[in-house]
């Protein structure tokens, strides 16, 4: 999701008191368990089985990271510009912009087939908790305990995948308290079919970001094919024609990122104090560093523009985050709340004796955390080495090592079950800019420097006796590895051959990867594990005190929230449901007309031929996170009514409790997303599609 300006916050929660932490409409359910008692009791809603399986069928997730939603019979998919935009930056060309300019395919032939999108579609789900925990020997200890455990996480996938042929993951949630089997259907075949300008998606642009009211046209639609045909697919959301009433109530089913509201207390300070910090120095950095880059030349900005406006989102959703932690209107509630469950916890001698010393055990394993984060963050999750050139290389490293184990004890993203999908990713015709990789890297090389010193043995290794311009010039002018044959047939071939390249990203990758793995090693089996057990225990106990009707912190799966279509009150001022179209103009106008107030040639050009009353974007109590991005929103008959883009202000905390006082999803509205096709975008047979009268 976008979020919003650094700036603006600072400013604005100065003025503002934290909103109540309310429950209202709160919660990302399973479709498995859905809220079927809070909507018949809240809504007079009944949630039926065909319901709930007809909406799941028809929602989609986007591997590069949002959400999205069947809305054709014949494989139109509907989801955010700013989610499509990798798959958009990746199809362009310096004499060809997709991001900036938009595209329109006016015939089928002209729909663009994206370079190594993945969708996914949730086809059914399957408690597998009994067969995880099963494998794991009563009182084992950390190590044996998480070798079992991906053991046999590893085999389910695989038997799943060989059984049905769909893509097959096993999601923990509740942080271990339950285990389940996601199968999906999976398409790769996906073609690009319309896109708006930048410059209307994004409208306003940072000085808006996470604002409201908003004016953004944020949407993009892809096609589904296989077989070289477009799938027909019967599950799709049909378009509203009746639009939004205020306080109705609406849905929404996408795929929440994640969320960290069941954590203890103790994992939020260490959130708060070390975690949050490091990464928003990292990605401070990172922007900095392509914001530099990127005011070069107009390629430059070109090249860099999707991942800086990646960098740009995060480091506003994690200062939003942390200014939660560091107020205690937000940590105290999760104190106390924590302090009441333990309470009840050690009033109860059965209770007690199973799970009471869970807390002491997470603050353990925080505590071994702490003494190995910064080489982990660096090393394992590779911030040390921002390059696609080093991810390529490690990934065919590890895959020819993993490769050589039986299934069962690979690590587990190369399992045999997720090979597919790997080697999609491995193998992308996406263009690698080497200009573009030497900046990046040479920058986290020095971030790795400061870290964790110019003398320490391994950064010594690693720089090879030159400064990180000079060694990420080296290791990119020296690399292969942009050429998808040289990918194709290292791969092809065994660790041995991989070991004598003279490819000298895959010469770092192997110097790197034996500390690596021994840092992971620690975390998995001392940190990870032991934390996985004590959540569990979390988990049971408040299963046994407060009952199993509620929903597990967000994980990237299908969930469905629901809430209403409601405005609210900001500084003295009461912001209404939704904004229209004529708003657009207006808004611009206020601000000169000058960037990033600039709407777009076709607005301007079509704005006679506009009913300028037609609500644009809206919106509505929905609980909701990054991750929801594209998420349809929908109303009791399952039909579209707008689309997930943003949050505002105040929805900042959702990451850590959520609030209905001000906090709101901020979604367009369908009526403007055919008002524009019909009248600017001369794109009739597409706006007949989606009201379905093609």
């Amino acid at each position: 999701m976008k979020r919003f300006s650094a700036l603006l916050i600072l400013g604005v929660m100065m003025n503002m008191a934290v909103p109540r932490l309310a429950r209202g409409d709160e919660g990302m359910w399973l479709f498995n368990r859905p809220p079927r008692e809070q909507l018949a009791k809240r809504y007079d809603f009944q949630v039926t089985d065909e319901w709930l399986k007809h909406v799941q069928h028809a929602s989609v997730r986007f591997n590069s990271g949002g959400s999205g939603s069947f809305v054709s019979g014949r494989g139109l998919v509907m989801t955010n510009h700013h989610v499509g935009a990798d798959a958009l930056a990746k199809l362009s060309t310096p004499e060809r912009d997709l991001v900036k300019d938009g595209y329109h395919a006016r015939k089928a032939a002209d729909e663009l087939k994206c370079v190594d999108l993945e969708l996914n579609v949730l086809m059914d789900i399957e408690d597998v908790t009994a067969k995880v925990n099963a494998a794991v020997p009563a009182g084992a200890a950390p190590t044996e305990a998480q070798k079992a455990r991906q053991a046999v996480m590893n085999t389910i996938e695989k038997q799943s995948l060989d059984k049905t042929g769909l893509r097959s993951d096993v999601v923990t949630l509740y942080q271990g308290g339950l285990y389940h089997l996601y199968r999906y259907k999976k398409y790769t075949d996906v073609r690009l079919v319309f896109a708006p300008e930048k410059s209307i998606a994004f409208f306003g642009g940072d000085p808006d970001n996470f604002e409201y009211p908003r004016y953004d046209l944020d949407c993009c639609f892809f096609r589904v094919y296989e077989d070289g045909k477009p799938v027909e697919h019967d599950d799709y959301l049909r378009f509203s024609t009746h639009g939004l009433s205020d306080e109705e109530l609406v849905f929404v089913s996408g795929h929440p990122g994640k969320t960290d509201r069941q954590n203890t207390y103790a994992h939020l300070c260490f959130l708060r104090d070390l975690g949050l910090p490091l990464s928003m120095n990292n990605i401070r950095r990172r922007e900095v560093n392509l914001q530099s880059y990127s005011e070069r030349s107009l390629e430059n900005a070109r090249r860099g523009e999707d991942e800086l406006f990646m960098y740009q989102n995060t480091r506003k959703a994690r200062l939003g985050g942390l200014d939660g932690l560091q107020n205690p209107l937000v940590m105290q509630p999760k104190l106390e709340a924590e302090q009441k469950l333990r309470k009840r916890v050690a009033a109860d001698t059965n209770l007690q004796k199973k799970y009471g010393d869970a807390w002491d055990q997470v603050e353990a394993a925080l505590a071994l955390w702490q003494g190995i984060y910064d080489e982990h963050y660096l090393l394992e999750r590779a911030m040390a080495f921002n390059s696609q050139y080093f991810m390529i290389a490690r990934t065919l490293v590890r895959l020819a090592e993993e490769s050589e184990k039986p299934n069962a004890e690979r690590l587990h993203e190369y399992a045999e079950a997720g090979l597919d999908s790997l080697k999609q990713e491995l193998f992308s015709t996406a263009p690698i800019y080497a200009d573009l990789e030497t900046v990046k890297l040479a920058d986290s090389l020095g971030f790795l420097m400061e870290l964790l010193g110019a003398e320490n043995d391994l950064v010594q290794k690693i720089m090879a006796g030159k400064g990180p311009q000079d060694r990420a010039a080296q290791l990119t002018a020296g690399s292969t590895l942009a050429d998808v044959a040289v990918r194709r047939t290292l791969f092809d071939g065994n660790l041995e051959t991989l070991r004598q390249s003279q490819d000298p990203m895959i010469q770092l990758a192997f110097e790197v990867d034996g500390p690596s793995r021994n840092v992971r090693k620690i975390y998995d089996e001392k940190i990870e594990e032991p934390m996985r057990q004590a959540y569990a225990k979390i988990a049971q106990a408040r299963f046994a005190i407060e009952g199993q009707n509620t929903y597990p912190d967000a994980t990237f799966t299908l969930r469905l929230a629901f809430g209403q279509v409601r405005g609210y009150d900001e500084l003295g001022r009461t912001l209404p449901p939704w904004t229209v179209m004529g708003g657009a103009y207006e808004h611009a106008k206020k601000h000169g007309d000058k960037e990033p107030f600039l709407l777009p040639a076709s607005w301007r050009k079509h704005k006679d031929a506009l009913d300028l009353d037609t609500p644009f974007n809206f919106v509505s109590t929905v609980d909701i996170i990054g991750g929801n991005s594209g998420s349809p929103v929908i109303n009791r008959k399952a039909e579209v009514v707008g689309l997930i883009f943003d949050g505002n202000l105040e929805s900042l905390v959702w990451d850590f409790a959520y609030s209905d006082e001000k906090g709101r999803a901020i979604s367009v509205d369908v009526r403007a997303i055919l008002e524009s096709l019909d009248k600017i975008y001369d794109a009739g047979e597409l706006a007949r599609e989606l009201r379905g009268s093609e």
